[in-house]
């Protein structure tokens, strides 16, 4: 947890990558840890801001393919400057489908669980389902734990790419001990 207090290395630097995969692993935790306090609103949002954070590690780690496919040079300033530091919520979606183009498969779907999830952070369950994908806070909680499993393990796979760290390591020993019995 410390670490997420210092300040977040430049997105450009090889580091970047590292520090949002410990910023995923600790939001997922935190997710789990809200889900067993019964508060599945905050849950779904850190599963969220935990999948947000992968992405921006993944799209640090892809930027070379990235911008090497981008078709202008307004493209690639955009992915450089705005894409991998902020990961637009508005965006995500393009993004995640540029990320599947480049090797990355199922991120597309993933992340539309994740955006669902966050819908469900600001409106709840929806019984009509206009405002929500989720008529219970089950389902909702559900999704949760899949999201934050499906980040456990792609985050894992991602050792050999990052500076794996002590401080990575235990925080996904963590996090997988904390999905484990649900």
């Amino acid at each position: 947890m410390e670490a997420l207090q210092k300040p977040l290395p430049k997105p450009t630097a090889e580091e970047y990558a590292a520090a949002r995969l410990l910023e995923a692993l600790v939001e997922a935790r935190l997710a789990l840890e809200f889900l067993q306090r019964g508060l599945v609103r905050n849950a779904a949002g850190k599963a969220f801001q935990s999948w947000r954070a992968y992405l921006a590690a993944l799209l640090r780690l892809e930027l070379d393919k990235l911008l090497h496919r981008a078709k202008t040079e307004e493209e690639r300033r955009w992915l450089v400057e705005r894409a991998v530091p902020r990961v637009p919520t508005t965006r995500m979606v393009r993004l995640s489908q540029m990320l599947e183009e480049v090797g990355h498969q199922g991120i597309a779907f993933v992340t539309s669980t994740a955006l669902d999830l966050h819908d469900y952070q600001y409106h709840g369950p929806d019984p009509d389902m206009a405002l929500s994908k989720y008529q219970t806070r089950d389902e909702a909680a559900k999704d949760v734990i899949l999201l934050v499993a499906e980040i456990a393990k792609r985050a894992e796979a991602l050792s050999q790419r990052v500076k794996w760290t002590t401080e990575l390591e235990e925080a996904l020993g963590v996090l997988k001990e904390g999905l484990r019995g649900r």
